[in-house]
């Protein structure tokens, strides 16, 4: 017969439950505090509702009526520099974030409110209206709430969105030396999500001082947590990951505070990730002023028991128990909250003119100017302000024929001796003499904390990167080892990273730069071949460096390390074994943003190309004889294209050619050729011209293969059809 051994996980899991003695030795400030903030949310949350029902809440309006304890029993206790994220339901969250920001001490509910408690419920109720002056001006809304004085780093509309960022945030608090935490709330929707669970596993193994708080609320819009998983108890994840964790009652907001003040001391003292479940419940739907027993997923008796144990009138409960409060004091604080938001929804709304009465609209003056609609998509580059820029014509005398891969691994080995910002993280880059093509060799050795090897778990360390971006602390390069594997991160990738300083004001800065590469003719197939030049410039918020030699690597890595905005550079695996000119001893030298390089004058075609099709487009010329302009590109995204290089050559030739080896499908070509001909038709001869892949992804077959991608070949054949020889 087999043994049988019970196996115990290295993390522990617990339930915690408090009793009547727990609230009799509670502090009188924190019970008051934390009562106060209930109020103050609940409150707030009603008036949005009372908003919502009158059509004045543009988009959704998902409140937290109900599940506030979980909110405030975590954050009271929290400090400034502790960080915090959350979801799509997430006014509770950022509110008890920055109120426990202004009053570390807690709110007297026997008081007046405070004018800053004022200011901040009125910023946040314009910010959920979509109003110019909310903290993003508007552009965040309901779903996207952030304010970095107060650690409240973003809520988020991606279920599980926020959670690789806030792994990030919580890596740059460990490694700038603090004892500070990151909190990330999200439900029982997201515990599912593959971002989460890649993250619980890095974060575990990283011993990230994160706190994954789950909201259970037992719904995930209509679907019960039974549902959806064999075990409900959600806390359970935790210890498969190595994660300590906790069981609370989260309508209870001291035993949530009792259990965030253990996880907490857990991660300060350096032990690593904790979760913690709160069972919860939302009184309303999803969305809207309505209960979910409206819409037939939830019975009336259901929602009747939890609000029987509701978490203000259960503090409030105790508060009188205890005569640290009167019942007419408690429900005066009530009043006076009533009061508050009346007043700031008086300093937003007016009466509809000729409407009914009790009509109202917000004020012509508190929405956004429409002008403002693309500010902040990208940073106007003021940080690159002091930096000398300089190009081959500067260096003509000592520039030398040298590899170009020991471009790539002295680049930036330099900017990790000069700059402690700088962190480069991503698969087997720790590993095997400088990663898969030896593009960090050398660098885990001189660099041990500062060069990661990351599971393979695109989602989760790319959204790691994106919130040490976001943190300010540090610069992170991430390595994607293909560029295909940018659609398994496409949500950190272009719904986070690339959106998140528009998103939220276009104050903030991303200063991210991803490192991929193109491998077509490698033999590595369908899924691991891709140029993503074309899908990352329909992106907003990315800029796109592609360098075709050494000399341009260096300065184009080093521009885009200085720049506050995310950048992609590609790489191509056919440069990375040829030589080209470069500096072999001088790595601090900068290209300027938006500047391309004319490989080769002519006067009867432009050619515009890029990476590594820039040598195929020269030897196709020089076969053909055509008299043809060669401008590699450099930069392709739509803000920084040399327009006033492209705009010369093309009044000379009137004639263009655009040259790419990818598939037509996700072709870079596509949007630039229509761009040209809308700004430069009266100069075009002819329509724009185009040399591109087919429309299949490369196959193994190394025919098939070839077939697939545009080089050489290609370019030659086009260029006799257009009359050369």
């Amino acid at each position: 017969m087999p043994a049988h051994h019970a196996l115990e996980p290295n993390a522990g899991w617990t339930e915690l439950a408090v009793t009547k003695a727990d609230w009799d030795a509670a502090s009188p400030d924190l019970l008051t505090g934390m009562y106060s903030q209930l109020v103050l949310i609940r409150t707030f949350e009603e008036y949005v509702l009372e908003l919502a029902g009158e059509g004045l809440i543009h988009g959704p309006a998902h409140s937290s009526v109900g599940q506030e304890g979980g909110a405030v029993g975590s954050c009271y206790g929290l400090t400034s520099q502790d960080t915090v994220n959350g979801s799509h339901r997430g006014h509770h969250q950022f509110l008890a974030k920055v109120l426990s920001h202004l009053h570390p001490k807690g709110i007297d509910p026997t008081q007046p409110f405070p004018d800053d408690v004022r200011d901040v419920l009125l910023r946040t109720l314009r910010e959920i209206c979509g109003l110019d002056q909310g903290f993003s001006h508007g552009r965040g809304g309901s779903m996207h709430l952030q304010w970095h004085e107060a650690g409240a780093i973003g809520t988020n509309a991606i279920v599980g969105g926020g959670v690789p960022l806030a792994a990030g945030s919580a890596w740059a608090h460990r490694n700038a030396g603090t004892d500070a935490v990151a909190i990330t709330y999200f439900g029982d929707g997201a515990i599912n999500i593959g971002s989460t669970l890649e993250t619980f596993n890095l974060a575990g193994a990283w011993k990230l001082p994160i706190c994954f708080f789950v909201e259970n609320n037992q719904y995930a819009v209509s679907t019960h947590v039974s549902e959806v998983t064999a075990e409900p108890r959600l806390s359970g994840r935790g210890p498969g990951f190595g994660l300590r964790s906790w069981k609370v009652d989260g309508m209870d907001p001291l035993a949530v505070h009792l259990a965030t003040q253990e996880a907490l001391a857990y991660m300060r003292a350096g032990k690593g990730a904790t979760l913690i479940e709160a069972d919860v419940y939302r009184y309303f739907h999803q969305n809207g002023p309505f209960p979910g027993s409206a819409f037939r997923y939830r019975s009336k008796e259901e929602e009747a028991e939890w609000r029987a144990r509701d978490p203000l009138d259960a503090t409030a409960g105790h508060l009188v128990r205890r005569k640290i409060l009167t019942r007419k004091q408690a429900e005066e604080t009530v009043a006076r909250a009533k009061e508050l938001m009346a007043g700031l929804g008086a300093t937003i709304l007016e009466p509809l003119p000729d409407g009914k009465p009790g009509e109202r609209r917000i004020k012509p003056a508190e929405w956004p100017d429409p002008d403002f609609v693309d500010t902040g998509v990208r940073g106007d580059l003021r940080e690159l302000e002091g930096i000398t820029f300089t190009d081959t014509e500067d260096f003509a005398g000592a520039l030398q024929e040298v590899k170009f891969i020991d471009a790539v691994a002295r680049t930036m080995g330099r900017r990790l001796e000069t700059d402690p910002r700088v962190v480069v993280m991503g698969e087997d880059v720790h590993r095997l003499n400088g990663g898969t093509n030896g593009a960090t060799r050398g660098l885990k050795e001189a660099f041990p904390d500062r060069v990661l090897g990351t599971p393979i778990s695109e989602n989760a360390f790319a959204g790691l990167g994106g919130g040490m971006a976001m943190d300010g602390r540090f610069r992170p390069i991430v390595e994607f080892m293909y560029a295909d594997f940018m659609w398994v991160a496409a949500d950190q990738l272009f719904n986070q990273i690339g959106k998140a300083r528009h998103m939220f004001g276009g104050d903030g800065t991303v200063p991210f730069v991803l490192r991929s590469k193109v491998a077509q003719g490698t033999g590595y197939g369908s899924q691991h071949s891709m140029d993503p030049a074309g899908v990352f410039a329909t992106a907003p918020g990315w800029r796109i460096v592609a360098p075709s030699t050494p000399f341009d690597y260096v300065g184009l890595l080093n521009t885009a390390l200085a720049c506050d905005d995310p950048v992609v550079v590609l790489e191509h695996v056919d440069l990375y074994a040829s030589t080209g000119p470069g500096l072999p001893d001088d790595f601090d030298h900068y290209l300027p943003v938006g500047k391309a390089a004319v490989r080769r004058e002519g006067s009867a075609l432009t050619i515009l190309t890029y990476l590594a099709m820039t040598p195929r487009v020269l030897e196709a010329v020089e076969e053909t004889g055509v008299d043809a302009e060669v401008i590699d590109l450099r930069w392709l995204d739509r803000a920084s294209l040399d327009w006033d290089t492209i705009t010369a050559s093309i009044q000379k030739t009137n004639n263009v050619l655009i040259a790419e080896q990818g598939a037509v499908g996700t072709s870079y070509g596509g949007w630039l050729a229509d761009e040209i001909q809308r700004r430069l038709f009266d100069w075009l001869d002819a329509p724009v011209e185009r040399v591109t892949g087919k429309e299949a992804s490369p196959s193994i077959s190394k025919v098939l293969e070839r077939a697939a991608y545009a080089s050489t070949d290609e370019v030659v054949a086009k260029l006799r059809e257009l009359g050369g020889e």
